[in-house]
């Protein structure tokens, strides 16, 4: 199902990369959390200099391991073998020993009163905490997660302090 996700709106996915790419400056510290749009991020932040980028993601520290000047810490915890993404209390811990700059995260879904939701209990206790210790949260999604629904509350639209997307509904 990963692997499918990859291609939903892939053209939509680097833009949004891009976009959110051009937020971060360098010699910046950040938080990139579990996802196919949050990958697109950090395939176009390969071009930074200086940054310290935090993730529960192995996807993410797999493509930015290789980048001369960016330090890439990965937290520790359980390793969903469907997304390669690290969850569950080791994971929150880890990210509770930072304040960084700047998050970039992704949901599942966007639900209409603006609550952004996932599938796995275990992943959004380590978004909440990437949330709560960054100072700019940058949150990326394409249109297909309002389309979308899911069972887990993350948090609210409102703690995004930036919002990136192709197109919003109305």
């Amino acid at each position: 199902e990963y692997e499918a996700r990859r291609q939903i709106a892939t053209e939509e996915k680097q833009a949004i990369g891009r976009a959110a790419a051009a937020l971060i400056p360098n010699d910046a510290s950040l938080f990139i959390n579990i996802g196919t749009t949050t990958e697109a991020v950090s395939q176009a932040l390969a071009e930074h200099r200086g940054l310290m980028v935090i993730t529960n993601s192995i996807n993410v520290a797999n493509r930015l391991r290789t980048v001369p000047s960016m330090e890439v810490v990965i937290a520790g915890g359980v390793v969903r073998p469907a997304d390669g993404g690290i969850v569950g209390e080791a994971a929150v811990d880890f990210i509770r020993q930072f304040k960084v700059d700047f998050a970039v995260i992704g949901v599942s879904a966007i639900d209409a009163d603006g609550a952004l939701l996932d599938f796995d209990f275990r992943e959004v206790k380590v978004a909440q905490a990437i949330i709560a210790n960054a100072r700019h949260v940058i949150l990326v999604s394409d249109s297909t997660k309002f389309d979308r629904t899911a069972p887990v509350r993350i948090g609210h639209l409102s703690q995004a302090h930036t919002f990136i997307t192709d197109h919003c509904p109305h």
